[in-house]
């Protein structure tokens, strides 16, 4: 019996250690949790107030300087749980949501919203597709003129069809096919084109 005692005391004594080991562990995770999610929701909270201003800023550009526009957390809940309102009012518009806006207006809140997170940490070159196909010619202008003032930082490559993009870009690069299954690059300058232009 005394063997079986002191056989059964060390098995006792192996599972208590094992399992003071396994509440550290769950404390040590549980702080390391704790620490994560403060960090995480602090990381996202100051992003996303630099999302916020961009874009209230890009969205004035792009509209005008008395609309409305703004990103917020809706029902004040758990950042990294909660949903994001966008809020976009052109002047003289009280739309409920962005559904209600058309669709040039709902292209642009989209743009404004893309560039203000691409401004929180922009890159040397950015493509764009076809981004601009939805705006009418007054936009597609203010468009070209923003993207021009970007254009100090950055590089903008833009796939379009639309004529005022075009005009805004410095170099225009097309496709042609002259014959059949043979395509061709082209280039232009379009500084060097004026000057030719003015020279006639």
């Amino acid at each position: 019996a005394f063997e079986e005692y002191k056989a059964e005391k060390e098995r006792l004594n192996f599972l208590l250690s094992q399992k003071a080991d396994l509440n550290e562990s769950e404390k040590t995770l549980m702080e390391t949790i704790d620490e994560i999610n403060t960090t995480a929701t602090q990381k996202f909270t100051e992003t996303f107030d630099a999302i916020r201003t961009n874009f209230i800023t890009v969205f004035k550009t792009l509209f005008d300087e008395g609309d409305e526009a703004d990103l917020r957390f809706r029902d004040n809940v758990d950042p990294l749980e909660g949903e994001i309102e966008i809020v976009a009012k052109p002047k003289g518009k009280k739309p409920q949501s962005i559904e209600q806006l058309s669709g040039g207006e709902k292209t642009l809140t989209a743009i404004s919203l893309l560039f203000a997170i691409y401004l929180v940490k922009p890159s040397p070159f950015c493509i764009l597709d076809e981004i601009d196909a939805p705006l009418d010619d007054a936009n597609i202008f203010r468009f070209g003129e923003f993207l021009k003032e970007l254009s100090n930082d950055t590089q903008f490559i833009s796939v379009t069809h639309r004529r005022g993009t075009m005009e805004a870009a410095d170099y225009i690069y097309g496709v042609t096919m002259q014959e059949k299954a043979i395509s061709k690059v082209l280039s232009l300058k379009l500084k060097e084109a004026e000057e030719i232009i003015d020279a006639i």
